[in-house]
């Protein structure tokens, strides 16, 4: 069984909301695709500080800015 690399995960991640799931990234997309949401790593910094995890901003955002964004942690 794999473990998770949540410490890896958490250098990476761009949330700044306090939660027990960050650097958990399969527990995080678990919760927000319950509530209709995108976790923040879908998010530029300046979105994902509106804590608006929405499907419908992350597309006002796509169609306002594209997605060169997303590549950016990669």
């Amino acid at each position: 069984m794999k473990t998770c690399k949540s410490d890896s995960n958490k250098a990476m991640c761009n949330c700044t909301y306090p939660c027990s799931r960050k650097g958990i990234c399969c527990d995080c997309l678990h919760y927000h695709r319950r509530n209709g949401e995108l976790p923040a790593c879908f998010f530029p910094e300046d979105a994902e500080r509106t804590y608006d995890r929405s499907i419908e901003y992350f597309m006002e955002i796509v169609n306002t800015q594209g997605t060169s964004w997303l590549r950016k942690n990669q």
